[in-house]
Order: structure tokens, then C-alpha cells, then sequence
């Protein structure tokens, strides 16, 4: 017998509830994901929040197996700003018969919330979004951000040949595309080809409170890895690193990893294997803010990203980094993108990061500080809420005239 649904606030208002008088219409979105954890979930519950402030009707559909006490916390505050509900039910990442069961439940909230706007995120919650049955009664706006997901599978293996096809078939079913980043919006042109549909850039955005300065914790370590833990993040390359450092330097840096993901065991292993277990601590996840203040500079050793809320967010605090050139992290650092390092590449890991630890702190203010100047003019969190609901509406008034 498949999970019911558990729904955190009451069911959604009927269909003939009376709108608000407004000059724009009120939307009634659901946004329809998979795992309530990292990025994209950051993003889905920051736009979430922002347009039930604008007097909106939001729900959420997401899965009910992951996530945490972290995801049930932020859900359980957001909740009462939902007045379409938060429907949770177990999903699985990999194509799955119990997507069936889960198709079937999306569709009977569809049917009881009556949305206006359907917004698929990530892989998974772009296949609900834009596949699921919604009755002949109903015509949603039908929304896809990507946040990576299947644009980010190695181009060539047999996964990403399979889902680049399925974004083929998916995309007759989109209405608007709304990529985080334009590194996203050209995967998906060189590899699904062009499209017809609306398109937009919406970038993530920040709040203005994150760009208040970190107070630096007096017995700071030198290094901090902020994210999940697999090998895909390039935490291993991160480590071969530090090795390299002690071996051909005679460099011993400290590095506190915080984090949790299927790799863990891995890692641990292999930070033993390399002589580095008195270097390197592992915590769980804990606010970015407290991390960040616990070391000098911070480390993004990935191999691939899309637009990353952690990059974003220490940038914003003026925190001193070392990055790889992936993804959409170019449009982050923006003028300093050249300081960026390639990726999988150990020596040149090794040589950022001594470069950084090694500048003079002055000069090592004076990058952060433009960064987070940078970042303040282009990733405002209520621009993104603006935009999205602009692409909802521009994909609209295309249905409406053919």
C-alpha cells in the first residue's frame, strides 16, 4: 500500500475562494521538488516565503524521507504561510514504479488546490510538475528550474544520454523555463537543442542581512568545506591537496569539514589513509554563518555546480575563498572570476589555497569585500521573487494567445 501524503496545514482553499483585489493576479503555485536539503531547497523556501508575502497562494510538494530535523523545522515555519499546504510523501532520486504512487497523489492536490502556476525544481520535480494529470478543468503556467540535477551528469555517459532525452520529450510540456543560471541554460542548449518556450535567467538571490560581516572566531582553523558529502563535490581533491601541501611544502593546514552526505565513511577514510586525521575535523551540518567564522578562509573543491547558495552566501559575508571554475560559480565571481582554480586538479587546489592563507590579510579583505560588493548589485533575493513571478506571468499571456 503506497504512503499517504502528510499534509502540514489544512487542505487547500476551495476553487471559488474569492481573489484579492489587486492589479496583478493572485498566482496559487505549488512547487514540486524532491529532497528538502542544500540549494534548492534554500531556494524553494526563500521564493515560497516571499510570494505568500505578496499575498499569493503557496503550497508546497515534496518528499517525506529525507531532509532531516533541519528540513522539518524550516517546513514547520513556513507552513503557516502556506495556505495551499505542504504535502510530504517518500520520492525517490533514481526513476522509480513508486513515482507512480507519487504522480497520483500530485495530481489529487492539483485537482483539490486548483493552481495557476505549477513549478517543478530539480529533475524529479520537473518530471512531477510537468507530467502530472491536472483534469480537463484546469490549464497551470508549467514552470522548470533545473538547479543542476541531470544537466550535471557527465555529457556522453548512458545517464546523461537518458535524461537529456527525457528533457527532450519533458520540454513540449513546459511552459517557462526559468534556469538559475545561464551556465544551466546553455547544458540544456548544447544538449537538448534549441526550444520554441519561454526562457528566462532568474537567478538565485540573497537577503540583505547576509551581507553583514562574519566575526571571526579567535582559534579559527585555516580552511572550512561547507556542503554535502560525495565524491562529485571534489572533497577528495580537497584532501590530496592538504597532502601535497605537507609533502611538498612542509605546510600542516587545518581544515573543518562540515557536512553530511553518502561519502562520509569514504572520506574519513581516505583523510586517515593520507596522515591527515589530527588536520581535519568533521561536523554535521550547522548555520553557514557559524562555520564560516570558524576559519580564515573557505574551500569549494567541485567538480560540478550550478549556482551555488554556499558560494553566494560567504561571498555576501565577505568571507576569503578558494573555488574551482565550474558551472555557474564563473557568474558569481563575476570580475575575480580568473582567480578560479580548474577542477579535479590537486596541484592547482594546493597552490590556491596556499596563495590565500599565505596573502597578506589586507589585500585578502580588500578581494573579499569587492566580491561582496558584487554580489550585493546582481543576486538580490527580491529580485529573484520578481522575476519568477514575471516569467509566470509572460508564459501566461503566450497560452492565452496561442
Amino acid at each position: 500500500m503506497a504512503a499517504s501524503p502528510l499534509r502540514l496545514v489544512a487542505d487547500p482553499a476551495p476553487r471559488d475562494a474569492a481573489p484579492v483585489a489587486a492589479a496583478a493576479p493572485r498566482e496559487r503555485i505549488v512547487h514540486v521538488f524532491r529532497a528538502p536539503v542544500g540549494g534548492l531547497f534554500r531556494h524553494v523556501v526563500d521564493v515560497a516565503r516571499l510570494q505568500a508575502a505578496a499575498g499569493h497562494d503557496v503550497g508546497l510538494f515534496c518528499d517525506a524521507s529525507t531532509g532531516g530535523a533541519r528540513a522539518e523545522a524550516a517546513l514547520a515555519a513556513l507552513a503557516p504561510h502556506l495556505t495551499l499546504g505542504v504535502t510530504r510523501l517518500p520520492m525517490r532520486r533514481n526513476p522509480h514504479p513508486s513515482d507512480l504512487s507519487a504522480l497520483a497523489a500530485l495530481s489529487r492536490l492539483v485537482r483539490r488546490a486548483a493552481p495557476t502556476v505549477l513549478h517543478g525544481h530539480g529533475s524529479k520535480g520537473g518530471l512531477f510538475a510537468r507530467l502530472v494529470p491536472v483534469g480537463p478543468a484546469l490549464r497551470p503556467v508549467r514552470a522548470y528550474t533545473p538547479h543542476g540535477g541531470s544537466f550535471n551528469y557527465r555529457p556522453g555517459s548512458a545517464l546523461h544520454r537518458l535524461y537529456m532525452q527525457a528533457e527532450r520529450v519533458l520540454t513540449a510540456r513546459t511552459d517557462v523555463f526559468l534556469f538559475e543560471s545561464d551556465f544551466i541554460a546553455g547544458r540544456y542548449r548544447a544538449y537538448v537543442g534549441p526550444t520554441s518556450r519561454l526562457v528566462r535567467i532568474v537567478h538565485n538571490g540573497i537577503a540583505t542581512e547576509e551581507f553583514a560581516p562574519i566575526t571571526r572566531a579567535p582559534d579559527a582553523l585555516d580552511l572550512v568545506y561547507i556542503g554535502e558529502l560525495r565524491e562529485a563535490k571534489g572533497v577528495p581533491v580537497l584532501f590530496e591537496a592538504l597532502a601535497r601541501l605537507r609533502r611538498e611544502h612542509g605546510r600542516r593546514l587545518t581544515l573543518l569539514v562540515v557536512g553530511s552526505g553518502p561519502d562520509e565513511n569514504t572520506l574519513r577514510t581516505r583523510v586517515a589513509a593520507l596522515g591527515l586525521a589530527e588536520d581535519v575535523r568533521f561536523e554535521p551540518p550547522q548555520p553557514i554563518r557559524a562555520a564560516l567564522s570558524r576559519a580564515r578562509v573557505m574551500v569549494v573543491p567541485s567538480l560540478a555546480e550550478s549556482l551555488p547558495y554556499v558560494i553566494l552566501e560567504a561571498a555576501a559575508a565577505a568571507q576569503p575563498m578558494v573555488s574551482t571554475d565550474v558551472g555557474g560559480i564563473p557568474e558569481i565571481f563575476g570580475p575575480a572570476a580568473p582567480a578560479l582554480v580548474p577542477p579535479n586538479d590537486a596541484a592547482a587546489l594546493a597552490g590556491a589555497i596556499l596563495r590565500k592563507v599565505d596573502q597578506d590579510p589586507e589585500a585578502r579583505r580588500d578581494e573579499a569585500a569587492g566580491l561582496s560588493a558584487f554580489i550585493r548589485c546582481r543576486f538580490s533575493m527580491d529580485q529573484m521573487a520578481e522575476d519568477g513571478l514575471a516569467g509566470y506571468a509572460a508564459a501566461r499571456r503566450r497560452i492565452a494567445g496561442g
